[in-house]
C-alpha cells in the first residue's frame, strides 16, 4: 500500500462505528497487513499475538491495547512498562476507548493524543509499519496525501459517468476542469472569495441531492468568476452566483466544460470542499495531483513526492546559497540591501522539465523569504514584493501539469503574501488573476530555449505546441521578462531513460541534438539532451545550471561522449553531490540513484563537492576542480585502450557460442548423455559463466577440436546436437552466425583456452558485495562470453582485482547496469592506474592472492555469493574478510604508503596517477604475458 492508500483506509476506519474487539485488527490492516497475518493475530491457541495485557503485539510493530472509558492514558503507561514491549521490540504503543486516541513512538518518544474521530489525522506518525521511511515529509504534508485520494476518487468517478471524455481531446478539458476546482477549494478557505465555503455551500444548496444538476451550478458558478462585475447584470448572472468575485487571468475564460456528475461524483465533490484547503502545500502538492490526471501515475497514486531537502540540494549550491550569504554580508547597511533586493528582483529560474512545479514554486518561496528578511531590515515589511512570478519559467510535456504549475506558482504567491505583508493586503492584490502565460506546453528537447527564456534585453517568444494556459488558442504568445538584466539559473529534474528504454519518438529527440555533435548519440541517456541543451543556453546568456541526474551520466561510455561538449564551450562543473537516493512514498522503495551537477561559465576559485555519511547527514569538501566522474582532480576522460596502462596481463572475453543452446548442457543433460555414449566425456568440459562460476552452479558444454570431428560425430547424441546447431545458425539474421553453420562443432567465437588455468572476471556483479569476486579455474573449464580472463597470467593480478581501489575504479569509470557493477577489459582493466610494480611487490601481491584462495577454500563449499555477501562477510566468513584486508593493505602502501582513508581519496589519487600514466607512451608490458606465477 502506498501513502494514499493507507491514508483513505485510516480515515474510513476512524468515520465506522467503533468495534472494541475488532478495532486493532482493523487499524494493522488499514497499515497493509495481509488477511493471513491478522488470522494469526487473532488466534487463541499458537497464534502469533504476544501481547501480555490482553492487547494485540505485533512483534518489531506494535503493541496496541482497547481500555474501558477513561483509561487510555493509564492502559498507555502499562504498555510502555509491559516485559512483552521490550522483549518483542515494539516500536509503537496504542491505547484507545473509542472516544480518546493516544499513541507513542517508542524510539525517539513522541506522543500523540487526540480524540478518537481525529486519529486519521495523524496516519504518517504510523507508517513505519508499513514500511514507509519517508514518514517526516509525509507528517508535514498529511493534507496533500489526503486531498490527492480523494480528488483522485472525484476524477475516475467523472470517468465514469462521462465515459466520452476518456480520450486525449476531452481529457485535456477535464484537467482544466480540475484545476478550476482546485483553485475554488483553495480560495473559498483562504477568504480570497470573501466568504469562508462559498463554493461548496453553493453547490450543497443550489445542486440537487440527485446531481441532475450539479454541473449547471457549477458553469453558472465559472461563469460569474470571468465576467468582471459591471458586466453581470448585462450577463444575466444568477443571484446565487453573483456573490463570487471576478477571478479571469484565462483560469475561468473560454469554452471550457463542465462534465456530468452521477451522485456519488457531487458527494466526492462536498467531501472534497469541506477538507481544509488553507493546509495545501505547493511544494510539492502539484507532484501529486499529476497523478491524478495520468493514468500510468495513478496506478503509484502517493509515490510522486520529490522532497523539499532533495530540492534544495540542487537549489542552495546552485543561486539560493549565494543570496543568503549577501544578505548576511549587508548586513544592516541600508544601500547594500537595496541593491541585493534588486538583484533579486532580476533573477530567472527556468525548469525546462518542470512537471508540477516544484522546483520553481520551491525556488520562489525562499526568494521571497530573502526578500522579506530585506524589507525588515529597512523597515519596510508591508512592501509589495517584486519578484514577478513570470520570471520563473517552465516547459513540461503534459497539458495538465503545466497548468498545476502555474497554479501552484500563484498559491505560493498568495501564501507569501499573507505571510510577509498580512492577509489584508495580499487579498486586496490577488483578483483579478493575470493572463500572462509563462509555463510553456511541449517538448523540451525540441523547443528553442533562447526564444523562452532570452538573453537579458531581448524579447521572449514562446514557441507553443497547444494551447496557452489558461486562455485561448494562439500560434505564439509574447511575454517579455520583468525587471531585465539579472542572472538566469536553469535547474530541474529532467526524465532519464536509458538508451535502451527509449522510445523511438525519444530517440529522434537525441538525434536532433547529437547528429552534428557525435555519431554515437544512440548510446546515450535521454537526460544528456537537456545537460547540452543548457550547455549552449549558458553559454549564450552567462548563466549557470544544475540537473539531477542518474550517476550513469558520470560513468562509463557516457563520459567521454558527453563532457567533451561542455568542457569545448570552457565551462566548468562548479558543484556536484554524489549519488544518493532520490526516494518516493513508495512502501520499500528505496528509489533511484541520483547525483546532482552544476554547471558554469564563470572562473571559480574553488568548486563543492556534497556527500552524504553514514547517517544521512551532508558533508561538503571545497576543491580547485571537479572532473567529469565528479572527483577532484584535472578534467579527464577515460578513454578505452586495447592496451593495459600498466604491467597487469591482457584480458579478454570469454568464449561465445550462438548454438541455439545445443552446445551447452546442464547437469542432467551431461549424465543423460554419458548414459547414452560413454564415449562422448571426452568432448565435455565445465562450462561456466560469471553468475555460474559465483554461485556455484554447474554447467558443462560439447568442446569439440577440429581433428576430433569425426570421431565426435559417431556418437549419435552428439551428432543430433550438431545438426540442430547447424539448423539454428543458418536461420540466424547475422551473417557472421550463417556462416558458422559450416563449423557447428565449435563456438562461433573463441578468445583462448587456458593451459594451465584462467582467472575470471565477472562481466555483471551485484552492488551488494565490497570487492569483485575474483576468481581461478582450471584448463577443463571453458569461460562462457559472460565473464573476462587473465589466461595463465601471473597470480599478483588477482590481488590488483580484488582489491577495493579496483572496484571503485570499476564503479567509476565502467559504469553500472541498473544498480549492478558492469565490467569492461578495455575501459576497466587496461586503464586501471596501477604504479610499477618491483618484483618484491609482485612477490607480496601473490601472497595476498594466494592467502585469499586459500580462505576461500577454507569455507567449502560455501559459494562466493555466499561468502561476498556484504551483509554475511564479516559474521560467517570472517578469514575472507581477513585476508582481503591484508591484500588493500599492502597493495594501498604501494600506492600512497599507508591505507587510503576512504574511496573518495582512493579515486582522486587513481585519477592522480592516470593523468600522469597517459601523458606518456605506455610501456610494452611484455613481463605479465608470461605463464609464470611469480
Amino acid at each position: 500500500m502506498n501513502a494514499v492508500e493507507i491514508e483513505e483506509a485510516v480515515s474510513r476506519l476512524a468515520e465506522a462505528p467503533f468495534d472494541s474487539e475488532e478495532f486493532p485488527f482493523a487499524f494493522l490492516e488499514a497499515f497493509g497487513n495481509k488477511p493471513t497475518t491478522l488470522k494469526r493475530l487473532k488466534s487463541k491457541s499458537g497464534g502469533s499475538n504476544q501481547s501480555d495485557l490482553g492487547g494485540v503485539l505485533q512483534r518489531n510493530n506494535i503493541h496496541v491495547k482497547v481500555c474501558p472509558e477513561g483509561e487510555v492514558t493509564n492502559t498507555l503507561t502499562a504498555l510502555r512498562d509491559s516485559a512483552a514491549t521490550a522483549r518483542y521490540k515494539v516500536k509503537f504503543i496504542l491505547a484507545t476507548d473509542g472516544k480518546s486516541f493516544e499513541a507513542e513512538n517508542l524510539a525517539d518518544g513522541e506522543i500523540v493524543a487526540c480524540d478518537y474521530p481525529d486519529f486519521h489525522n495523524h496516519f504518517g506518525f504510523f507508517l513505519p509499519l508499513a514500511g514507509i521511511t519517508t514518514v517526516k515529509q509525509i507528517r508535514e504534508n498529511a493534507f496533500d496525501i489526503k486531498a490527492t485520494g480523494r480528488l483522485n476518487r472525484l476524477y475516475v468517478e467523472l470517468l465514469k459517468e462521462n465515459p466520452e471524455w476518456d480520450n486525449a481531446d476531452r481529457r485535456e478539458a477535464l484537467n482544466h476542469f480540475m484545476a478550476r476546482l482546485i483553485f475554488c477549494f483553495f480560495a473559498e478557505d483562504t477568504n480570497i472569495f470573501h466568504s469562508n465555503a462559498l463554493f461548496t455551500a453553493t453547490i450543497e444548496q443550489m445542486s440537487a441531492s440527485d446531481s441532475s444538476n450539479t454541473h449547471e451550478v457549477l458553469s453558472e458558478m465559472f461563469r460569474a468568476m470571468c465576467t468582471p462585475l459591471k458586466d453581470r447584470e448585462a450577463a444575466k448572472i444568477r443571484n446565487w452566483a453573483d456573490g463570487f468575485p471576478y477571478v479571469n487571468g484565462g483560469l475561468f475564460s473560454g469554452g471550457v466544460a463542465v462534465p456530468r456528475f452521477s451522485k456519488i461524483a457531487r458527494s466526492y465533490l462536498l467531501h472534497v470542499g469541506n477538507l481544509d484547503w488553507t493546509k495545501i502545500n505547493p511544494d510539492i502538492f502539484g507532484s501529486m495531483i499529476q497523478a491524478v490526471a495520468d493514468d500510468e501515475e495513478r496506478g503509484a497514486l502517493g509515490m510522486h513526492y520529490t522532497s523539499v531537502p532533495n530540492i534544495l540540494k540542487v537549489l542552495n549550491p546552485l543561486f539560493l546559497d549565494d543570496l543568503r550569504s549577501q544578505l548576511e554580508a549587508a548586513g544592516e547597511n541600508a544601500r547594500k540591501l537595496l541593491n541585493l533586493r534588486q538583484r533579486i528582483a532580476r533573477i530567472r529560474v527556468f525548469d525546462p522539465a518542470c512537471g508540477s512545479g516544484n522546483f520553481l514554486v520551491i525556488a520562489y518561496k525562499n526568494m521571497r523569504e530573502i526578500e522579506a528578511e530585506i524589507n525588515r531590515l529597512r523597515g519596510e515589511g508591508d512592501r509589495k514584493s517584486e519578484i514577478p512570478l513570470t520570471n520563473f519559467r517552465g516547459i513540461e510535456l503534459r497539458h495538465f501539469s503545466c497548468e498545476i504549475a502555474r497554479l501552484a506558482l500563484i498559491i505560493a504567491e498568495y501564501q507569501c503574501d499573507v505571510m510577509y505583508r498580512g492577509p489584508k493586503l495580499a487579498l486586496a492584490e490577488f483578483l483579478p488573476l493575470k493572463d500572462d502565460n509563462w509555463i510553456t506546453c511541449g517538448n523540451a528537447l525540441r523547443l528553442d530555449w533562447l526564444s523562452l527564456c532570452p538573453p537579458t534585453g531581448t524579447g521572449v517568444k514562446v514557441q507553443r505546441e497547444d494551447l496557452d494556459l489558461f486562455g485561448e488558442t494562439r500560434d505564439q504568445a509574447e511575454i517579455d521578462f520583468e525587471n531585465e538584466g539579472g542572472e538566469t539559473y536553469i535547474c530541474g529534474n529532467p526524465p532519464y531513460k536509458g538508451s535502451s528504454y527509449q522510445t523511438s519518438a525519444q530517440k529522434s529527440d537525441l538525434e536532433a541534438i547529437f547528429k552534428n555533435k557525435t555519431s554515437q548519440w544512440k548510446n546515450f541517456d535521454y537526460v544528456a539532451g537537456w545537460f547540452v541543451k543548457a550547455s549552449e543556453h549558458i553559454e549564450t546568456t552567462s548563466g549557470s545550471f544544475a540537473f539531477v541526474s542518474t550517476n550513469s551520466i558520470c560513468q562509463g561510455q557516457q563520459v567521454p561522449l558527453l563532457w567533451p561538449l561542455v568542457y569545448y564551450k570552457k565551462q566548468c562543473i562548479n558543484f556536484a553531490h554524489l549519488s544518493f537516493k532520490w526516494s518516493n512514498l513508495a512502501s520499500h522503495n528505496a528509489g533511484v540513484t541520483v547525483v546532482i551537477i552544476g554547471v558554469t561559465n564563470s572562473t571559480l576559485k574553488s568548486r563543492k563537492i556534497f556527500s552524504m555519511d553514514e547517517i544521512g547527514l551532508v558533508k561538503v569538501r571545497e576543491v580547485d576542480n571537479i572532473n567529469p566522474y565528479l572527483f577532484a582532480g584535472a578534467n579527464i576522460v577515460v578513454l578505452p585502450t586495447r592496451q593495459s596502462l600498466g604491467q597487469q596481463a591482457e584480458m579478454l572475453k570469454g568464449n561465445q557460442p550462438s548454438d541455439g543452446g545445443h552446445l551447452c548442457l546442464s547437469r542432467q543433460q551431461k549424465q543423460d548423455l554419458l548414459a547414452s555414449a560413454s564415449a562422448a566425456k571426452k568432448f565435455i568440459k565445465r562450462y561456466l559463466g560469471a553468475a555460474d562460476y559465483i554461485q556455484g552452479k554447474e554447467r558443462y558444454c560439447l568442446w569439440i577440436e577440429d581433428s576430433d570431428v569425426k570421431e565426435a560425430t559417431r556418437i549419435d547424441a552428439v551428432s543430433v546436437r550438431l545438426k540442430e546447431v547447424v539448423e539454428m545458425r543458418r536461420n540466424a539474421k547475422a551473417p557472421t552466425t550463417k556462416i558458422a553453420a559450416e563449423w557447428p562443432h565449435k563456438f562461433i567465437q573463441i578468445q583462448s583456452i587456458a593451459k594451465e588455468y584462467s582467472i575470471v572476471f565477472p562481466r555483471i556483479c551485484s552492488e551488494r558485495r565490497e570487492y569483485l569476486p575474483i576468481g581461478i579455474l582450471d584448463s577443463n573449464s571453458i569461460l562462457s562470453d559472460q565473464a573476462f580472463a587473465l589466461y595463465d597470467a601471473p597470480l599478483w593480478n588477482i590481488a590488483l582485482g580484488v582489491s577495493r581501489l579496483h572496484l571503485v575504479w570499476i564503479a567509476t569509470v565502467c559504469g553500472q547496469l541498473e544498480t549492478r557493477y558492469r565490467y569492461s577489459n578495455t575501459l576497466g582493466w587496461n586503464t586501471f592506474p596501477v604504479p610499477t610494480l618491483t618484483d618484491q611487490n609482485k612477490a607480496d601481491l601473490t601472497r595476498c592472492a594466494e592467502d585469499i584462495l586459500l580462505a576461500r577454500e577454507h569455507y567449502f563449499p560455501a559459494t562466493i555469493a555466499d561468502m561476498y555477501d556484504r551483509d554475511r562477510m564479516d559474521t560467517e566468513f570472517p578469514l575472507v574478510r581477513e585476508a582481503h584486508d591484508r591484500n588493500d593493505e599492502i597493495l594501498e602502501r604501494i600506492y600512497i604508503g599507508r591505507r587510503f582513508k576512504n574511496d573518495t581519496e582512493r579515486l582522486e589519487k587513481l585519477f592522480e596517477l592516470y593523468t600522469k600514466m597517459t601523458s606518456q607512451p605506455a610501456p610494452l608490458n611484455k613481463s605479465a604475458k608470461g605463464k609464470t606465477k611469480g
